[in-house]
């Protein structure tokens, strides 16, 4: 039993020198980001951006691997099942935690199956109406609605996107029907929006902000606990509409397959936070609507198991279901 104890506390120890070893010599070779949603969206742009200013930082190419499907679940299935070295990196949105409760089954788990690295930035979704439409504000939205009860439609990128459920949490707690419009693409939503198509959308200021700025799109709240920096005009789901609480915030996390070892998730972890803390790049995060986060493995960890059951939550009351 002794003898046991001690070659198992050999092997861990010769196992923890070969990962040191290995880190101390990261990266060796390019290193990919497989990246939740199509190029364009706000997740993209933010995985670009440090793709660039790490493969500066490394001196080997960061490539962005776009892994558009299933709502975010063949992006995560390809980074769960990728070798554990620390060349496959998962850039992912809350729907890593959101398809759990929307899926009847999904070939990874979003807890067991990955070893985070930071939660890099949050970015609120906005409240957005095409121009012409009849309301101003969120209370003159809530009356309209309830005077024309499921006229009002509403576009999102699909169901189960952050978009719909943001807005069905909205409609829920407003106490108003509306009609969901689910698209393919952020480019048809928006199209639609602008035209007149659909009256409403709950996008991510990031890509929204453009839009609001050039008066094609009117923003009516910000989903968010507080108002954005970008958009510091445009009051709270809460304030504007008095739902005490009401918060729908996107994050964006960093997270590579389980089983990577910790010295190189350490050494990711360092990299990432030290981009992230660069002035540049906070003046230019702040610009887009984008808040920067950083913080621990730990704190990862701790935040993606506390956003399960919140989610869970307003996918059991919005009656949302994917196959």
């Amino acid at each position: 039993m002794c003898g046991n104890k001690v070659l198992s506390g050999i092997t861990g120890a010769l196992l923890a020198g070969a990962s040191l070893v290995q880190a101390a010599s990261y990266p060796e070779k390019p290193i990919r980001f497989v990246v939740a949603f199509a190029a364009g969206g706000s997740i993209d742009l933010l995985a670009r951006q440090f793709a660039q200013k790490l493969t500066e930082s490394f001196g080997q190419q960061v490539v962005v691997d776009n892994r558009a499907g299933a709502g975010g679940n063949l992006s995560a299935e390809i980074a769960a099942r990728s070798a554990p070295d620390g060349y496959t990196i998962y850039i992912c949105s809350p729907s890593l935690v959101v398809n759990a409760a929307l899926y009847a089954k999904i070939a990874y788990d979003p807890v067991r199956d990955f070893s985070p690295v930071t939660i890099l930035a949050s970015v609120q979704n906005t409240l957005v109406a095409y121009p012409g439409f009849g309301a101003k504000s969120v209370k003159e939205l809530i009356a309209l609605a309830k005077s024309k009860p499921g006229q009002i439609n509403y576009g999102s990128t699909g169901s189960g996107s952050s978009g719909h459920l943001v807005m069905e949490m909205f409609r829920s707690q407003a106490g108003i029907e509306l009609t969901h419009v689910p698209y393919k693409s952020i480019g048809q939503t928006t199209a639609d929006l602008i035209s007149g198509q659909v009256s409403l959308w709950f996008p991510t200021i990031p890509g929204a902000l453009p839009h609001i700025k050039g008066g094609r799109m009117r923003a009516l709240a910000v989903a968010g606990v507080r108002r954005s920096p970008a958009l510091p005009d445009v009051p709270t789901v809460a304030e504007a509409a008095s739902l005490a609480g009401f918060d729908a915030t996107t994050w964006y996390a960093v997270l590579t397959p389980a089983g990577t070892p910790n010295a190189i998730v350490t050494k990711l972890n360092t990299a990432f936070v030290r981009v992230l803390r660069s002035p540049d790049v906070q003046e230019r995060l702040a610009a887009q609507g984008v808040e920067s986060i950083g913080g621990t493995p730990g704190q990862a960890a701790a935040h993606i198991r506390s956003e399960l059951p919140k989610w869970a939550k307003v996918v059991k009351a919005a009656g949302v279901r994917a196959e």
